[in-house]
């Protein structure tokens, strides 16, 4: 992002973010996400859809910091205690921070600026807060030298957050809240008010948006995967923005991944939910005596599940846990994995569904 004398504070002129071409990708946006918000209500576990779709975001948010796991490596983490490799934490924390911001906005419906600061506090585990020494600048990695300067002095940086937050919790404007959802996340990436952490709490803070403002019911959207497969022209268009003030570009972009993610996200609970039904079947017909909703439900909750998980979801002792999970492992729903001492049971299709 170019050397910008001083950001802007919002709102930015209204014929730049409201363009013909702009209007006409929007009403395509909201389609799809209404969509999507429609379908979500459709199944009963919302736990469900929610686990399946945050832990992919967490690794695609984590990937574009060049912080790279596997979904398998992430899985095992979640259902074993043992020590992570620090990769692994930073994708379990980014998870974390996402519940957190969701919990929050449940309760209190807007954010203030501390939770902001414990929504990053979470995904970098320091105290550093709100950037107080002046020097930060953002580099091209290949080239090294200075693509943007973020507002230096502590006062200023606080004074853009209040008019971010003011923007970010009331639509002052009638503009469309998915046009507002681009200008935000523009917003919060330039003022870049932490040392570390800033893009990956800009991407919680995108979702959480949406769900301020009804445009979805749970944190189910993610635009990480999107930025990931089109890196190069996601910064080319803040970068655009913050140099010549040319929104056009970058707002498309925005909307654009909104559609192309809210379409996927559609197909892939179209397909969880068809293998939850297939499953209940299966069960019902091959292993009637251990059948209950709960415990087919839990194996997609926690695509890995383990005895414990089984005794505190369905309360039963641990032999009937055990005996459940091993019969639905002989019914070839479940194949199980030693990880140290303790036995995985990996909900095989459903795994295959969500890495794809």
């Amino acid at each position: 992002m170019g050397h910008i004398e001083k950001l802007k504070k919002l709102p930015p002129e209204r014929e730049k973010v409201e363009t013909v071409k702009i209007l006409r990708q929007l009403s395509k946006s909201s389609q799809s996400l209404g969509e999507l918000k429609g379908i979500a209500r459709t199944i009963p576990n919302q736990v469900m859809l929610i686990n399946a779709v945050v832990l992919q975001e967490a690794k695609d948010s984590s990937e574009i910091e060049n912080i790279i796991t596997t979904q398998d490596e992430l899985y095992k983490a979640l259902a074993s205690k043992g020590k992570q490799p620090a990769q692994v934490k930073e994708v379990i924390n980014y998870r974390k921070a996402i519940f957190t911001g969701f919990e929050l906005i449940k309760k209190q419906g807007f954010l203030r600026l501390k939770d902001i600061e414990s929504i990053q506090k979470t995904i970098t585990e320091n105290n550093a807060g709100i950037r107080a020494m002046p020097g930060t600048v953002l580099k091209n990695d290949k080239t090294g030298e200075i693509v943007y300067t973020p507002p230096q002095e502590k006062d200023e940086i606080l004074d853009l957050l209040s008019n971010f937050l003011e923007h970010f919790n009331v639509n002052h404007t009638d503009l469309h809240p998915l046009i507002n959802l681009a200008i935000l996340h523009y917003q919060f990436e330039s003022i870049h008010p932490f040392y570390d952490g800033n893009g990956r709490t800009g991407r919680i803070l995108n979702i959480l948006y949406l769900i301020i403002n009804d445009l979805l019911d749970i944190p189910i959207l993610y635009l990480s995967s999107y930025i990931n497969e089109n890196k190069s022209n996601y910064y080319k268009y803040l970068n655009q923005v913050n140099r010549t003030d040319q929104w056009e570009d970058y707002i498309l972009y925005m909307l654009k991944a909104v559609e192309e993610t809210a379409n996927y996200t559609i197909n892939k609970i179209h397909r969880i939910k068809n293998l939850l039904e297939i499953t209940i079947e299966k069960v019902k017909n091959e292993a009637p005596k251990i059948y209950r909703k709960e415990l087919v439900e839990l194996l997609f909750e926690q695509p890995y599940s383990k005895i414990e998980f089984v005794v505190e979801k369905l309360k039963v002792e641990r032999k009937a846990a055990s005996r459940y999970l091993k019969t639905l492992e002989n019914i070839g729903i479940l194949k199980s994995e030693k990880i140290g001492r303790e036995n995985l049971y990996l909900n095989k299709k459903l795994i295959e569904i969500l890495k794809h």
